[in-house]
């Protein structure tokens, strides 16, 4: 039935401190055996963690990014997509945001882990200037397998709602190449997804008995 471990929130500006019980933690064991458990199975994981913290001090060094990067590299066989870019409404892009991201995606340490550029705080983030949608075009076509965009609004009661940040995004699909924008916004899904499906109906007949 499920190929995906969706929402999966850790650290994210001021949703984590609202869930009862223990505060999430990128240090927390059960993260690892959840992770395990996902490569195992075969699932993929969309993380939703951000790379700082609200209203971060000027110059200072990202408060989660070491410790999500540690995580990652654990967790080499857990196919990994990391929601938003590591940004949310509020943590704004990290100084050399596009730097750190393509430092990742440069590690073959790092091979397992991709990018959901989905939501419209990101989208107006990259797409806010002529130079920030070139950087992030720039980027995106040299990496084009390792980017998705997929939705994340909320209950649209319309078709132009739910299709609202595709076209926020207008500026950057016209930067991609073809092939760039096919696999972001079809192609990059469809690969990961099939496989997961299939490897997670595998383990799902394994253990059957």
């Amino acid at each position: 039935m499920f190929s995906e471990i969706g929402e999966f929130s850790i650290h994210i500006e001021f949703v984590s401190s609202k869930v009862a019980g223990a505060t999430a933690s990128l240090r927390n064991p059960a993260l690892d055996r959840i992770l395990d458990f996902a490569a195992e199975a075969g699932l993929v994981v969309l993380i939703h963690n951000d790379m700082d913290v609200p209203f971060a001090k000027e110059g200072s060094a990202p408060a989660y990014l070491a410790q999500m990067k540690e995580v990652l590299k654990r967790h080499p066989a857990t196919t990994i997509i990391w929601a938003h870019t590591g940004m949310g409404r509020i943590v704004r892009p990290v100084r050399g945001h596009a730097a750190t991201i393509e430092a990742i995606l440069q590690d073959p340490a790092f091979n397992h882990v991709n990018f959901d550029i989905s939501w419209d705080e990101v989208a107006k983030y990259l797409v806010a200037t002529p130079e920030s949608t070139r950087i992030a075009a720039d980027l995106m076509n040299r990496y084009p397998d390792r980017f998705l965009f997929g939705t994340d609004e909320v209950a649209p009661s319309t078709q132009e709602q739910y299709l609202r940040v595709y076209y926020q995004y207008d500026p950057l699909w016209q930067m991609l190449t073809p092939a760039a924008r096919e696999k972001i916004t079809r192609g990059n899904y469809q690969r990961s997804f099939d496989e997961a499906r299939k490897k997670v109906r595998a383990w799902e007949d394994a253990h059957a008995k």
